[in-house]
């Protein structure tokens, strides 16, 4: 089974089981005031795995499958880039974007007790754009779509939704987490292929000339 399969299922099992359980939330939120003051630092993780409601928790999942399997089976455990330690690496990279992303928010917000988030959406985006600048023409089809779209679309869409959200204020969720993100996803999969793919392939280099040649 692919490792983005048994974060899926995990989250899935316990975003449903908090829509009801307002005490389970508390506890899991990321709460900026909360880990500073009392050092429950676990909610850096603990987040990523409740949601807003239905349409959050399906939106981000779908997501992350759509491109997750992709890159954990297909790029980073390719012989060219991580190989046997693909998997590893594929978990670093959502781990740690649970984290990154959410660090500009817990500077910002550490002092303001009523700031609150919840979502995957940090590690989502990180997943989407490692996907993009490995193989910006990754096809994606979405079923109320009957065409495949580049997968560098699809994340300018992804980050253009997220933008909006932001903007329009919704619920507790951290939309500013889907822009570091996707940095945190794009300088991590330059950097790691760089240092130990097979053969040290020039990502930026790829990416420019795949764009370009369209």
């Amino acid at each position: 089974m692919s490792v983005t399969l048994v974060i899926v299922i995990i989250t899935c099992i316990i975003s449903i089981m908090s829509f009801n359980n307002d005490k389970m939330k508390a506890e899991l939120i990321f709460w900026p005031a909360v880990i500073k003051n009392n050092r429950q630092y676990y909610r850096f993780l603990s987040y990523g795995l409740i949601h807003a409601d239905y349409i959050h928790l399906s939106f981000n999942m779908l997501s992350l499958y759509s491109f997750g399997v992709f890159v954990e089976e297909h790029l980073f455990s390719a012989p060219y880039f991580f190989d046997t330690k693909g998997k590893m690496f594929f978990v670093i990279l959502y781990v740690g974007a649970l984290i990154v992303s959410t660090i500009p928010d817990y500077l910002k917000y550490k002092d303001v007790y009523g700031y609150t988030a919840l979502g995957a959406s940090g590690a989502v985006s990180a997943v989407i754009f490692a996907g993009i600048i490995l193989q910006p023409q990754l096809p994606i089809r979405f079923m109320f779509i009957p065409f495949d779209i580049p997968g560098y679309i699809f994340g300018i869409l992804f980050l253009a939704l997220s933008a909006y959200l932001a903007k329009k204020g919704t619920g507790n969720i951290g939309h500013a987490a889907h822009f570091f993100g996707a940095v945190f996803g794009v300088a991590f999969s330059v950097i790691m292929v760089k240092l130990f793919s097979a053969d040290h392939t020039d990502v930026l280099g790829d990416f420019m000339r795949s764009i370009l040649s369209r």
